[in-house]
């Protein structure tokens, strides 16, 4: 009998992402991954943490206790060395409104403007958890480095995916395909190194 595992987001195109990401250990543990979409009576959860796990950690609980199911959550940012980590926990609101991207990337463009190439270096950081219902809680972390551009090139993505030059590379993290992306991402990172912690806890 399938199993379910409730991924806390209601952005269907991170469910599509983290099914890809976890393609082999779901169909190893016959499980299926639904978002938060599908239960409209959870209420969404403040992210108010002071770190990138922290932020997951309280999502992936939430959801676990009012669902009764597995959940997996996950808070990323982008990282800028210059700026001592920021906009970090912050990057989804960087410019003042949740989900404002051209707005955030804009703002962090003008911010380092001045910045030399060689000063430029950046991550995107994503921390994924596990929370079951009992209260079994397993964090892990992935980090995908780059450089920040100085103009966003690139429609994939989303985010500050179009200024990220990713390293080892001549694109930016929007110009790499979704596969190539996932191979290489924070979250592709964050999310196979959780998958380990998945067959730990839910291998029959």
């Amino acid at each position: 009998m399938t199993g379910q595992v409730v991924l806390a987001t209601r952005n269907e195109h991170k469910v599509g992402e983290l099914r890809d990401i976890l393609a082999d250990i779901l169909a190893e543990l016959d499980l299926e991954i639904a978002g938060l979409s599908a239960f409209p009576e959870v209420a969404d959860v403040i992210e108010d943490g002071a770190s990138f796990a922290d932020n997951a950690l309280l999502k992936a609980r939430a959801v676990a206790a009012a669902t009764g199911l597995p959940a997996l959550a996950d808070d990323s940012g982008l990282a800028v060395d210059i700026l001592g980590g920021a906009p970090g926990i912050f990057s989804a609101r960087w410019s003042g409104r949740h989900g404002e991207d051209r707005a955030n990337l804009e703002l962090l463009l003008a911010q380092v403007a001045d910045v030399r190439d060689e000063h430029r270096g950046a991550g995107f950081v994503c921390a994924a958890a596990l929370a079951l219902p009992d209260g079994t809680c397993r964090v892990e972390e992935g980090v995908m480095r780059g450089t920040l551009t100085r103009a966003a090139r690139g429609n994939n993505g989303f985010g500050y995916d179009p200024i990220l030059l990713v390293d080892g590379d001549t694109r930016t993290s929007a110009e790499l395909s979704p596969a190539e992306k996932n191979a290489i991402s924070h979250r592709g990172k964050a999310f196979r190194a959780l998958a380990a912690h998945l067959r730990e806890v839910l291998e029959p």
